[in-house]
């Protein structure tokens, strides 16, 4: 746990909160020594509830704050952060000193930027100018007692199903603030998430769940464990699956995986300005079946919607797919001067890397059609629940490598029949998304990995001819 300088308290809401944010970074800022200066905070509380076989293994409270000062002096910039508002001072006189040294030393100037764009009208009863839920008091209210009772319930079940079960079921709040001391401009939002995961061993099956959303009744916890419990049991007895092209029909997480993967594909304003990616490259083009929208989308009510980013710009909803044709990319304020265009709001900063554009609220439009009805369109096929371990093989060619894990059945005369084993991949995502034929109605959503307030989300899909197992050598290849 961080030092976060919050006062002791049990309740469920943000770290720092609104006011005591803006009264911090407006008094910090107020008279740095820089030409201009501006800050961001943002704060996460939570608790989360992880157990395995028959106990609660971990009970985990989570306090912590980061903060980011910019300053900049005589065209010249610097970044400096802190864990805590006590920081913040520090944090402020680094970033300025910092700054008058380059400007100093006559080092090159920072990349111009556009403007940040107007301001969007305040959260309004827990949802955004666009509608999207922010507070579920949902969320708020669904506190540890009822995650342990989820906890037990699952496990003592798969217990007397001669199995084992483990997961987390957790809620947190995520804050930011920003400020623009020239700009006189503020912001600030905090929002629920709640999260479940589980994951069911039987014998030789398993199947495993997983969502997310600002509201916990929307996850339908109970209803996900039960049907966990028997997908798993349902998925005992594997057989082998034969290397080959099959129909496949993905489940909502293993459709969602495919979109972790649009960031390194070039559908940001940086890889856009550099001439690398799809978008770069087959801008306009139909890359993929015209039932398949994906978009960055922080103004749905669906996933982790948050109003604005790190640099206080509004988000706005960001076509990568238009009905498969390629679209628009995601900038902060520097990618959008270099484009000639407006920040779509998406500035990040993670961990050991630069500051960047980045997708955060990526979803793939869901249609009306069931899960089933995805089914009975296949003669003969696999059903796919998730994947495991994907790592990008081509960026070029969107393609990536994983294994698929858990509840896979294939799927006969279109009805799921037997279990099967998993497969190792390699498969171009966009490719693949190029012969979808149908388009699922109920949607999961999953984290983004390395993204803060990061979600994917998606219904499921089938898909004709997709390639399972490693193919074949070519005859006289050696090892």
């Amino acid at each position: 746990m961080s030092d976060t300088d919050s006062t002791t308290t049990t309740a469920f809401g943000p770290v720092v909160g609104g006011e005591r944010a803006a009264e911090a970074l407006e008094a910090a800022l107020r008279d740095a020594p820089a030409d201009r200066i501006e800050a961001f905070l943002t704060g996460r509380r939570g608790d989360f509830t992880r157990f395995a076989g028959r106990r609660v293994h971990q009970s985990q409270a989570i306090d912590e704050v980061q903060i980011m000062v910019r300053a900049e002096v005589d065209g010249r910039a610097s970044l400096a952060a802190a864990s805590s508002i006590s920081g913040l001072g520090r944090a402020v006189a680094n970033a300025s000193a910092a700054a008058r040294e380059q400007a100093r030393q006559g080092l090159p100037a920072a990349p111009p930027r556009a403007e940040p764009g107007p301001v969007d009208e305040p959260v309004v009863s827990g949802r955004t100018a666009s509608g999207a839920l922010l507070w579920g008091e949902d969320t708020a209210a669904w506190d540890v007692g009822e995650h342990v009772a989820l906890a037990d319930r699952a496990m003592a079940e798969a217990d007397r199903a001669g199995g084992v079960a483990a997961g987390m079921f957790g809620r947190a709040v995520t804050e930011v603030a920003f400020h623009d001391r020239e700009r006189g401009t503020s912001r600030y939002a905090a929002a629920t998430e709640a999260q479940g995961s589980l994951t069911v061993r039987i014998d030789d099956g398993s199947s495993h769940w997983k969502d997310l959303s600002r509201s916990s009744d929307r996850l339908l916890a109970a209803e996900s464990v039960e049907r966990t419990l028997s997908e798993a049991s349902a998925a005992r007895g594997r057989a082998p699956l034969a290397p080959g092209e099959y129909d496949v029909v993905l489940g909502a997480l293993a459709a969602g995986e495919f979109l972790d993967f649009f960031g390194a594909f070039g559908f940001t304003g940086g890889a856009l300005a550099s001439g690398f990616g799809t978008a770069a490259t087959r801008a306009g083009e139909q890359a993929a079946s015209s039932l398949v929208s994906v978009h960055d989308d922080a103004t749905a009510d669906l996933g982790l919607p948050f109003p604005f980013d790190f640099q206080g710009t509004t988000k706005r909803d960001v076509p990568f797919l238009d009905h498969g044709r390629v679209a628009e990319v995601v900038t902060d304020r520097e990618t959008a001067f270099a484009l000639g265009t407006a920040s779509t709001g998406n500035f990040h900063i993670a961990r050991e890397e630069a500051p960047h554009a980045i997708p955060m609220n990526v979803i793939l439009r869901a249609a009306d059609t069931t899960e089933l009805d995805l089914i009975a369109g296949v003669e003969r096929g696999v059903y796919l629940q998730r994947f495991w371990y994907t790592r990008t093989v081509d960026p070029v060619r969107s393609t990536i490598t994983g294994v698929t894990r858990d509840a896979c059945f294939l799927i006969e005369n279109g009805r799921i029949t037997r279990p099967v084993e998993s497969q190792r991949f390699t498969v171009s995502v966009l490719d693949s998304l190029a012969r979808v034929d149908g388009v699922g109605s109920v949607s999961l959503s999953q984290p983004l990995m390395n993204v803060f307030n990061g979600a994917a989300t998606a219904p499921p899909l089938r898909i004709r001819g997709f390639a399972l197992g490693t193919a074949p050598a070519p005859k006289g290849a050696t090892a």
